[in-house]
């Protein structure tokens, strides 16, 4: 078997090891080093040009978990016992329009781009908001839009964690009003720049999951040739 052949299977496998953990072993705690991996994985995700509309907030704290619990139905058994539990907050409306600050500071101080570059890009990402998508008149649709980015990150997260053996679960089960609340409470998220967008825990089944099932790739494939 070649080296590519090798690596194709080795990525499958962990496909097939994934599954949504629904309880960990809280005796089993992830590394530091192999926890910073998998963030690393999230940080160089793709996003909507470039702009990485996302933030990852690690709670640790065994009592803000537990005033999660409260308003998270979908991680009343992950959050005691997951080894690391990830709130994805994704920015806000008013960050992510052509004109704001954030994203000229990401155009101008992250992607190091020339003052002629700049002003391009941002009237191609004006055009794009207003005209392409066309969803700057709808702040529900722009919020979606730049979460749906964080499930990028979110996904090559939990493939990062499943190719070195580490389960995880995505959670979309809570009341987002009454989480940002404890959140804004805590003193975690700014509520003028962010809003949450997906959950997730981390750390090592407890249980061995069914077999898994998906459709044949006969029926979620069209080739149009």
């Amino acid at each position: 078997m070649s080296d590519l052949e090798g690596k194709k299977n080795e990525i499958l496998s962990a496909f097939q090891f994934r599954h949504a953990t629904k309880e960990f072993d809280p005796d089993k705690k992830i590394s530091d080093a192999d926890f910073q991996y998998i963030i690393e994985t999230g940080r160089l995700s793709p996003s909507s040009f470039g702009f990485e509309p996302w933030k990852f907030v690690m709670v640790q704290n065994k009592d803000i978990r537990a005033k999660l619990a409260e308003y998270a139905s979908g991680a009343r058994k992950q959050l005691p016992t997951a080894s690391h539990f990830m709130i994805i907050l994704s920015r806000l409306p008013k960050d992510m329009v052509a004109g704001s600050d954030y994203i000229r500071r990401m155009m101008v101080d992250v992607q190091q781009l020339s003052p002629e570059t700049v002003q391009g890009k941002q009237a191609v990402y004006d055009h794009f908001l207003k005209t392409g998508f066309a969803i700057e008149d709808d702040p529900r649709v722009m919020f979606e839009w730049a979460c749906r980015q964080t499930y990028l990150a979110l996904g090559n997260m939990m493939t990062a964690a499943a190719m070195i053996g580490i389960d995880s679960c995505p959670i979309e089960g809570f009341n987002r009003e009454k989480i940002s609340d404890v959140l804004v409470a805590e003193g975690i998220m700014d509520p003028e720049h962010y809003g949450v967008s997906v959950m997730a825990a981390f750390g090592y089944r407890l249980h061995d999951p069914a077999e898994k099932t998906r459709r044949c790739a006969q029926e979620v494939v069209a080739w149009v040739e």
